[in-house]
């Protein structure tokens, strides 16, 4: 019942003088640790799944539509009082994990929540017992019942992993216990590394983007460091790995889901053959795409051979010239109202209203993301902002999830969240939004090869990297079936695929085999990367279907935003003639890459 704390998007940088930069105004969701607010509703919370239990348990399949109807919206209710309290807590322990009594606050609450819903466990349950054609008749009944159809079905689609009342209890019991437990080890552990690189204490943030500074001795050093803070820490990164995978070997089996993705494509409400096809494609596209890129760019920097710490240098042409601020707040609002003035108008109240925390700040959590907490407050947007070109295509990213939680919001807490196949879509195309306007406004064919190859790597990192990052996964958890890895063993399947997917233009240091151990996806998400490259493929298709000058665009796209989690993916798509599961659906955004590096090789003629 609790709220999921946020997933991190990619990896931060490091800080200077940028101008005012936001901090999060939190008092939304409550005003402090001790708020009276935050009290009552806990004491609200504890009545309201106790009340939920007595009135309904055992009872629900003798409901009728109206009956039903009055149950899913008391759910609701407290699913968004459930989740505004865990909200608050997250929010708080990612602005400054280092704090113990964040750390302590964060995990308290997450206790007491836990505990007051357990009451609650029943309810999906219970409903997966209830006949189908029974359910279909109440459906037909109400007409405000069956907009919860999408929640329904996305229940029943558990049906066939569910377990004993007794064991599902357990289970919601246990998990402060577990994975949530081993979450936190990890979070508090990348907080705590130091690196010392140029005579200077940091962060990983920090650290991190000296593998994009200019100077190559100086990303050199930082990525030798890395390797180096990392691998003393390999032994504790390597047991939370083994110990969450072998977790999750256990409830699947429990469960009898057929494979270790089955769990996250249910929850994504995607086909396993379409993620297949996906992953696929991008695979048979590594030498089309970042074979022949990272070659190309070995070229532009004079090197037979590219290094792990080159992989994201600046061009020798690019200058490093930061963009301030508020300069990078009127670039990406132009762009999105450019695109349609509602976008812009949805997106201002987050620089206005204290929705973005934008500094990077010892002890913060790395890279950025946009939490949508509960739909009765609104969004807030976590940044690591330097200035950089690429920092200023974060905020564009995080601000699209922003506007498009902000528009889902309005169809409820239940079907407002989207699946995270489809909840990179605003994310992505608010990038190209602004990519495109960067590369429109380009005076000279220096600035549009910079633009154009920052805006390759990028897409690269984001299908190429995640797609690798997947079959990173795939493998481990097959590994781990077999008994327990050693770091070693780790670190040779991460190796497999970061050759296979970067090309044998690269080098790899050693060290860099421990690259994988401060990921945070693959420790709070399973599997949930390729959700990133079916985001992408998803919006290049969707981006050309918009240049094509397809009628009536902005108002078919702003109703899929509001649609939220309410539609599946080929209900969303279908107005602008496209199809997932179409296999030629994903060359067509892959193609959009390649023309890209198509232009960029023929600058070089």
């Amino acid at each position: 019942m609790a709220k999921k704390i946020p997933t991190i998007d990619g990896h931060a940088k490091d800080n200077s003088t940028l101008g005012n930069l936001p901090e999060w105004d939190l008092s939304d969701l409550y005003t402090s640790e001790d708020a009276p607010e935050l009290k009552k509703d806990l004491d609200w919370l504890g009545i309201a799944c106790s009340d939920f239990s007595e009135e309904y348990q055992g009872k629900l399949d003798r409901l009728n539509a109206v009956g039903l109807l009055e149950a899913v919206e008391r759910y609701q209710a407290i699913d968004v009082v459930a989740g505004k309290i865990m909200s608050f807590a997250g929010l708080r322990f990612y602005q400054l994990t280092s704090d113990p009594q964040r750390a302590k606050f964060m995990s308290d609450m997450q206790d007491k929540v836990t505990k007051l819903t357990t009451p609650l466990v029943f309810y999906g349950l219970e409903f997966n017992r209830i006949n189908e054609d029974h359910i279909a008749s109440l459906l037909n009944e109400n007409i405000y019942l069956a907009r919860y159809k999408p929640v329904f079905e996305r229940m029943r689609a558990m049906k066939p992993y569910q377990l004993s009342d007794e064991l599902e209890k357990f289970l919601h019991d246990q998990s402060v216990v577990g994975a949530s437990a081993w979450n936190r080890l990890f979070d508090e552990t990348v907080a705590n590394l130091t690196f010392q690189i140029d005579g200077e204490d940091l962060q990983l943030e920090s650290a991190a983007n000296k593998l994009s500074d200019k100077d190559r001795n100086t990303r050199e050093s930082a990525a030798r460091e890395i390797a180096r803070v990392l691998k003393e820490n390999t032994g504790i990164f390597a047991r939370v790995h083994n110990t969450l995978a072998k977790e999750k070997e256990i409830e699947d089996q429990w469960r009898k889901m057929p494979t270790p993705q089955t769990g996250r494509h249910l929850s994504n409400h995607v086909e396993p053959e379409v993620v297949q096809a996906l992953r696929d494609a991008v695979v048979s596209a590594y030498p089309k795409l970042s074979h022949r890129y990272y070659n190309l760019k070995a070229k532009w920097m004079g090197l037979d051979k590219m290094q792990v710490w080159d992989r994201n240098a600046p061009l020798p042409i690019e200058d490093d010239k930061l963009v301030d601020w508020t300069v990078a707040q009127d670039i990406v609002l132009s762009a999105y109202s450019e695109f349609a003035p509602e976008m812009a108008e949805v997106a201002k109240p987050f620089f206005t209203k204290g929705w973005i925390d934008a500094a990077v700040k010892p002890g913060k959590a790395p890279g950025a993301f946009a939490h949508p907490t509960v739909t009765t407050v609104h969004p807030y947007i976590m940044l690591n902002y330097l200035g950089k070109q690429r920092d200023v295509m974060t905020l564009a990213h995080e601000l699209g999830h922003g506007v498009h939680q902000v528009l889902a919001a309005s169809q409820g807490e239940l079907l407002s969240s989207t699946p995270l196949t489809l909840a990179e879509t605003a994310s992505v195309f608010g990038e190209m939004l602004t990519f495109r306007k960067l590369l429109a406004a380009a005076k000279t064919q220096k600035e549009r090869k910079v633009l154009l190859a920052g805006k390759v790597e990028d897409m690269i990192n984001t299908v190429v990297r995640q797609i690798a990052f997947y079959d990173f996964e795939c493998k481990l958890h097959a590994a781990r079936a077999e008994g327990e890895m050693t770091p070693t063993q780790i670190n040779e399947i991460w190796m497999s695929v970061q050759g296979e997917s970067l090309g044998p233009i690269f080098e790899f240091m050693d060290g860099y085999e421990t690259f994988w151990s401060y990921i945070p996806h693959f420790v709070h998400s399973p599997f949930y990367v390729y959700a990133y490259a079916f985001g992408d493929g998803l919006v290049n298709a969707l981006y050309a279907v918009y240049e094509d000058g397809e009628p009536e665009f902005q108002s078919k796209y702003f109703d899929m935003l509001r649609a939220g989690g309410s539609k599946h993916h080929k209900e969303l798509l279908a107005p602008f003639g496209l199809d997932a599961s179409d296999p030629a659906f994903w060359d067509k955004g892959l193609n959009m890459i390649s023309k890209m590096i198509d232009e960029l090789e023929a600058m070089e003629d």
